[in-house]
């Protein structure tokens, strides 16, 4: 194994919080196996005493000793990222969630890149957007899919203003493991991997990287298909933005951070909308549109009210066709591109076969797509 200079340990932990994602946690330890470098460690902690989780991460563990396991009762989310960093030995602590994964060369971009800039405190990165059930990519990376292009260079710094402004990188980055004790790592309460690269930006010196090197899953019961999740979600990310803008006592941060909350509103009271049409309550609708209006206004919002208030029944053709259009284009997407078993991205036909498990898609992404 390929240790630090200290001669410690690894160089680069991994820690993961696992609760309920027996289904995916051997698919995320897999990927992680499969780096390039060698010079990592994954601690999984098993959130909630899982005999199944525990039997998936010791069978792994027999195999490879740098995969290892903590039991806990269930300390919700930032208890397991805590737990797992408790033990971490890595000079680099990376959070990585249970049902996500990691391409083969992560490890030894950051640490190349680490290597190569010293004084660099934490390094994040992009990352693909995978619909659960397709394990192909979508079109958008996870940056794009928040309105945020990719830096243009490598390692461009990441400043406080424009994490405040939604570049918040994918959420497996590297961090020094004496800054991620600076910083306090993850807390309860507050959307942690917001707070935490926005601390990082203030206060340390922070890069971002354009490379996909995550695969981040859209699951079909994860927070990004539940609507009172999304409500949780999205309310919690206001927050914590506006949280901390107060905290900083800079008018400019506390402004950047209030165009920031008018956009999350703009979605949020869009999403509302859309669920309220699709609901059949027309009223409720054109006033969610008209409050996502006065957030933003965009052509798009200023169509919806149109549509809503003149022509609803138009509006309930028009929908369905967006959506089928939409549909079309990811699945070409998809038959472009494919995983090839050793984790990389290749070119070639869609590995998937249609038939039932499409339609039941075609219908999620229909009830869920982006947009009125």
């Amino acid at each position: 194994m390929t240790v630090s200079p200290t001669g410690l340990g690894p160089r680069l932990s991994f820690l993961t919080p696992a609760y309920r994602t027996e289904a995916y946690l051997a698919d995320t330890i897999s990927s992680v196996l499969a780096q390039t470098s060698p010079a990592w460690e994954l601690v999984v902690v098993d959130n909630g005493n899982s005999d199944e989780i525990a039997s998936i991460v010791t069978s792994f563990a027999a195999e490879d000793p740098r995969v290892r396991l903590v039991r806990q009762e269930n300390r919700g989310y930032a208890g397991g990222v805590m737990a797992a960093a408790a033990v971490a030995r890595g000079d680099w602590f990376c959070v990585l969630d249970s049902d996500d994964g990691v391409m083969p060369e992560f490890t030894a971009t950051l640490l190349d890149f680490l290597d190569g800039h010293p004084t660099v405190d934490a390094v994040g990165c992009d990352a693909y957007m995978v619909l659960d059930g397709d394990a192909q990519p979508s079109r958008r990376s996870y940056l794009q899919s928040f309105d945020c292009s990719p830096p243009a260079a490598d390692g461009d710094v990441l400043t406080l203003e424009q994490v405040l402004a939604g570049r918040v990188p994918y959420y497996t980055g590297a961090i020094r493991k004496q800054v991620w004790q600076a910083v306090g790592g993850y807390e309860d309460g507050v959307e942690s991997d917001v707070l935490i690269w926005l601390r990082l930006a203030r206060d340390f010196d922070v890069r971002l990287l354009p490379e996909r090197l995550g695969r981040c899953r859209v699951r079909e019961q994860s927070l990004s298909r539940d609507p009172a999740r999304i409500e949780d979600f999205e309310s919690s990310m206001i927050r914590t933005f506006e949280a901390f803008a107060q905290q900083s006592c800079d008018p400019r941060h506390l402004a950047i951070a209030q165009a920031r909350v008018r956009r999350l509103r703009y979605h949020q009271d869009l999403r509302r909308a859309r669920w309220a049409f699709l609901s059949g309550d027309i009223p409720a609708a054109r006033r969610f549109a008209h409050d996502a209006r006065a957030q933003r206004a965009t052509l798009r919002v200023a169509a919806v009210v149109v549509l809503l208030k003149l022509s609803p029944r138009l509006l309930t053709r028009v929908h369905p066709i967006k959506q089928q259009l939409a549909w079309g284009a990811h699945r070409t997407r998809q038959r472009v591109l494919r995983w090839g078993s050793d984790g990389r991205l290749r070119a070639g036909p869609h590995s998937g076969s249609d038939g039932p498990q499409r339609r039941r898609q075609l219908r999620q992404w229909q009830r869920t797509g982006v947009g009125l």
